[in-house]
């Protein structure tokens, strides 16, 4: 036999040398290719927006919003705050004025929880920038009334067992007000059987349809139709 040959139970065969080495070679290869891939999946990923903000250099980034002079009458008071302008109505009422009656539910507008008076007409305050509102007439449940002279529509949610929680209640009472001064200007609704009355009638459907914006998870609806229903029949939408 060749010298570079080896026998059966030798260890190699002839070119045994030359695969061996191009296997060390395929392994090292195969070993560089996963550590390879093992660094990049452990990279964080960025957007290429955020990307270019992170390689931004501080002076780079854009300057926080500066603040703005605003002056909120809010329950016959006058506030002048110092807000950035993207502060929303409610964030101002709650946080800079500590009027924590409007309550922060949704956050979109869509369960009404947030709703005040805003010149005599309701608004969602999480839907509006308080810088919007500089010098408006605000109402919020606070300036409604007091446990020693209740608002007829509060003594109403009271006498007709109109919440349970409570936590939508601020909201309801103050779009309840908003919507009887609606009726009386002879707004009308989606149900309004004539829309060129000078008063709509204030049944059941008119109520919840002119409600409908107000949610309460408790399902307290039927109360809260009565106990609006009884002040509308007094047809007394002013304070006690």
């Amino acid at each position: 036999m060749a010298s570079d040959e080896r026998s059966a139970n030798g260890v190699n065969t002839p070119g045994a040398e030359h695969r061996d080495s191009t296997g060390d070679k395929a392994r090292q290869s195969r070993r560089k290719f996963l550590q390879s891939a093992s660094a990049i999946m452990s990279t964080p990923f960025l957007p290429a927006s955020n990307a270019s903000a992170a390689a931004s250099t501080p002076e780079q980034l854009p300057n926080p919003p500066s603040t703005r002079s605003v002056t909120l009458h809010v329950n016959g008071e006058q506030h002048a705050l110092l807000l950035e302008p993207r502060v929303t109505l409610l964030d101002a009422l709650r946080e800079h004025l500590g009027l924590l009656g409007t309550k922060k539910a949704c956050d979109r507008g869509q369960c009404g929880a947030c709703t005040v008076l805003a010149n005599g007409r309701r608004i969602n305050s999480c839907l509006t920038l308080a810088v919007m509102h500089d010098g408006d007439e605000l109402i919020t449940i606070e300036g409604i009334g007091t446990p020693e002279h209740l608002h007829p529509m509060q003594a109403a949610f009271i006498a007709y067992d109109g919440f349970q929680c409570g936590y939508c209640t601020p909201g309801q009472i103050c779009s309840a007000i908003a919507m009887l001064y609606e009726a009386q200007r002879g707004d009308a609704s989606a149900v309004t059987a004539d829309a060129r009355a000078a008063n709509a009638v204030l049944n059941d459907d008119e109520i919840r349809e002119r409600m409908s914006g107000n949610l309460c998870r408790c399902g307290a609806y039927p109360n809260i139709v009565k106990a609006i229903a009884s002040v509308a029949g007094k047809k007394s939408g002013e304070r006690s």
